[in-house]
């Protein structure tokens, strides 16, 4: 099983070390983002198969005593001070610090274990009450963000063409459920497994960012990594990451094909999280609302309701959800003829 972490792709980055436009430093910084992250994916994914073999043991599992009334888990901030070393120091006071990402990654990393409990009950990322752990201030303009299997880290970026990481919600809450698949359907991070963990968490990435907006589906821009694109992204006219509800868009860094077709599984998964995305908009713009709501619910349940599946097709996860879409709204039919119609649509 092969494992990716960051929210920036490896091609992004190294066809901005190769533009000539940029600076030498610049181009030196993300020449040293692709050269740490690749060593960051060998680490995530000995964590993740970790998780998987036990997971799939008949380990006991005593229930931890939670509070009364329930109350989020503990979060954490760490400071690498622009050194490569992990954990760094732990900030004390995070959530009233003056320091912007220190600030921000203990807050949105909260809301993240609020959202998935207020809307599905789940307890932090592992379902059992995982304290959340953040480093911030990662190496020197690193512009990259990344879930390494127990942790988060956020780099500063380069002040050009990506900005501060914990600027983008939706990049938060992206990266952390990466972890909750780890810790459900422990998605491979290959073929079309690949794929559909990409997506997962662009889904729950956009539904987050629309849950802390309070916007029904209408008002959503549906944008991956809008706030984390730099000056000179902009003027190169590029808004975001990824557009959910128009893939192939050239205003997104990373244009990816918006139908399914044999093979797919072969791309990065960054780019096979296409048709997989466009469905889970489709579904959620027919259903209407707050995406959370009912589309959410579905794609939650077809996440977590399962063993591990890391080798799991998209053709198989779109049964689950048309399956589950009927099962959980039984009085709803609007709900199983918008999931249908989405996948459908792009061609599964």
């Amino acid at each position: 099983m092969t494992c990716g972490c960051c929210i920036i792709p490896e091609d992004i980055l190294l066809r901005f070390a190769s533009d000539p436009e940029l600076s030498d430093a610049a181009r030196q910084a993300l020449h040293h983002t692709a050269e740490i992250s690749g060593q960051i994916r060998a680490l995530r994914q000995q964590n993740a198969a970790l998780t998987l073999t036990a997971l799939r043991l008949p380990l006991p599992r005593p229930p931890i005593p939670f509070p009364l009334p329930h109350v989020l888990p503990a979060a954490h901030v760490f400071d690498c001070h622009h050194t490569t070393a992990l954990p760094g120091v732990q900030v004390a006071n995070p959530g009233s610090s003056p320091d912007g990402p220190i600030k921000r990654a203990y807050v949105e990393s909260e809301n993240v274990a609020k959202f998935y409990w207020d809307n599905f009950k789940r307890d932090s990322i592992d379902g059992n009450h995982m304290t959340l752990v953040s480093s911030v201030h990662y190496g020197v303009k690193y512009n990259n963000a990344f879930w390494n299997g127990a942790q988060m880290t956020y780099g500063d970026g380069d002040g050009q063409i990506f900005l501060d990481f914990t600027l983008g919600e939706d990049v938060i809450a992206h990266e952390l459920t990466h972890g909750v698949t780890q810790h459900s359907l422990g998605l491979a991070y290959s073929g079309e497994a690949g794929g559909l963990n990409e997506s997962m968490s662009d889904v729950f990435g956009s539904m987050f960012r629309q849950w802390e907006k309070k916007q029904v589906v209408t008002k959503a821009d549906w944008l991956i990594g809008a706030d984390i694109m730099g000056p000179l992204s902009k003027q190169k006219g590029f808004t975001c990451l990824r557009d959910m509800a128009s893939p192939k868009s050239p205003h997104a860094m990373a244009p990816q094909p918006d139908h399914y077709y044999p093979g797919i599984g072969n791309l990065d998964p960054h780019y096979s999280s296409g048709p997989p995305n466009l469905a889970f908009y489709k579904a959620a713009q027919a259903i209407g609302g707050h995406s959370w709501e009912k589309a959410g619910k579905v794609w939650y349940t077809a996440l977590t309701t399962a063993p591990p599946m890391p080798n799991m097709t998209m053709s198989k996860f779109a049964a689950r959800t048309r399956k589950l879409s009927t099962s959980l709204f039984p009085n709803d039919p609007t709900v199983h003829n918008a999931v249908d119609a989405a996948w459908t649509a792009v061609g599964l």
